[in-house]
């Protein structure tokens, strides 16, 4: 685990050295998807911050064995009207707003919990079918909507990559996220500093793109069912 966490660390700082950034302005949020709560807390030891959850069932069961406050919590899958309320209570930020629907709904239940909830819109940016994810050109309307509720902080964008042979052809859609982000930003008339992309393999190129917040599992804990 150490060695694991310091090599994606190394890998972090010499991309963000490439392209002229600091490293630390890069969150690495390990990816917790099926990892028992013993290794977790190993992770945490060593000095991991940030955890992200596909799904908020997962989530209650990793927080009850390790504590709300053993971690910044991130829900980076999608999620459903039906789990809003439990994720309010979960989570210190949602990656995957897709929908006003979905906005609404987080906004309400935050506002009732006495919250804001930090927030990042996600982009289909391949335009696959399978993926969640509003479409680029539908993205200043929920924006525009998302920007106005009281119970959300706009903080930024979030996409999944399609899969590719080698990282290096990920590059065009985290370019295309951050041109977005670019660009949405002055129109709202607010900054939008954060950007979720890239995971273990192709993390590399989404922080010489810009990524902020890299969601990274497998090259931290290994390969997983």
């Amino acid at each position: 685990m150490r060695s694991n966490l310091d090599e994606v660390r190394e890998r972090i700082a010499g991309a963000a050295a490439r392209s002229g950034r600091d490293a630390g302005q890069v969150v690495l949020v390990g990816v917790v998807k099926t990892v028992p709560p013993a290794i977790i807390g190993q992770a945490l030891g060593l000095g991991l911050t940030d955890l992200g959850e596909n799904r908020v069932q997962e989530a209650d069961a990793h927080v009850a064995a390790l504590g709300r406050a053993a971690a910044r919590w991130h829900l980076i899958g999608h999620l459903q009207r039906n789990k809003v309320a439990r994720a309010v209570a979960l989570f210190d930020r949602v990656h995957a707003l897709d929908s006003v629907e979905l906005a609404e709904a987080l906004s309400r239940r935050a506002v009732e919990a006495g919250r804001r909830m930090p927030v990042l819109v996600e982009v289909n940016v391949s335009g696959e079918a399978s993926k969640f994810g509003v479409a680029p050109e539908a993205l200043m309307g929920l924006l525009e909507r998302a920007a106005g509720l009281p119970g959300l902080t706009l903080e930024g964008l979030m996409t999944v990559g399609a899969k590719v042979a080698r990282a290096e052809e990920a590059r065009p859609a985290f370019a295309r996220l951050r041109g977005l982000r670019d660009r949405a930003g002055p129109a709202l008339g607010r900054a939008l500093p954060e950007l979720s992309m890239g995971m273990s393999s192709d993390f590399e190129v989404a922080v010489e793109e810009g990524a902020t917040l890299v969601r990274v599992g497998t090259a931290l804990f290994g390969g997983r069912p």
